[in-house]
C-alpha cells in the first residue's frame, strides 16, 4: 500500500489532535503516512519530504503545527501538492498558529481549517481525492447524508424535551 496522504506534525505532542485526521482517512480506506517533522528543528528533513512528496505519490498533505506554526507554509513553499494546515492550540488559544498558517503570501496557498480542526482536514483531504475517484466520491456522498440523518434524529429527540415556555 502506498500512501496518498501524508499527515505531518511538528512533534508527537500534536498526535492527540492529528489522529482525528488519521481516523477519517482510515474510515474512508485511504492509505496515509504519519510523521513528525519540524520546520525549525529538522528543516533539512522538511525540505527533503516536501520536494519528494509528489514523486512519492502523495496527493494531499495535512500539516499540523502550534505556536510559531511555520510547518504548513514551509512545506507548501516547496511542493505543488495541496497542503491543508491544522493550527494547534499550543499557546494563545491557538490564535498564533491560526494566523501563522492562514496568512500566507501570494502564490503559496495553504488551505486552513479551524484551530484543532484535524477532523475537517481529513474530510477536506477526502474531498480533494474524491474528485478523481468515483468510489470515494460515493462514500463521501453517503458520509454527508449520514450527517444530515444525525441532525434529523437530533431534532426528533429535541422535540421530546419539554419546558413550560418551549413552543416546539
Amino acid at each position: 500500500m502506498k500512501p496518498k496522504v501524508s499527515i505531518i506534525m511538528g512533534s508527537t505532542s500534536d498526535l492527540p489532535i492529528m489522529e482525528k485526521a488519521a481516523k477519517v482517512l482510515n474510515d474512508f480506506k485511504i492509505p496515509f503516512e504519519m510523521n513528525a517533522l519540524s520546520a525549525h528543528r529538522t528543516p533539512d528533513e522538511v525540505e527533503k519530504f516536501a520536494k519528494s512528496a509528489s514523486k512519492n505519490g502523495i496527493e494531499v498533505i495535512i500539516a499540523g503545527a502550534g505556536m510559531a506554526a511555520h510547518l504548513p507554509g514551509v512545506i507548501a513553499a516547496m511542493t505543488t501538492v495541496p497542503v491543508i494546515g491544522v493550527p494547534i492550540n499550543a499557546s494563545l488559544n491557538g490564535l498564533d498558529a491560526l494566523l501563522a498558517i492562514v496568512q500566507m503570501p501570494p502564490g503559496i496557498p495553504v488551505a486552513t481549517v479551524g484551530i484543532d480542526g484535524a477532523q475537517n482536514a481529513g474530510i477536506l483531504a477526502v474531498q480533494i481525492l474524491a474528485n478523481a475517484d468515483e468510489k470515494l466520491k460515493k462514500a463521501l456522498i453517503e458520509f454527508k447524508s449520514d450527517l444530515k440523518t444525525k441532525i434529523v434524529k437530533a431534532n426528533e429527540e429535541l422535540s421530546k424535551v419539554k419546558f413550560d415556555f418551549k413552543t416546539n
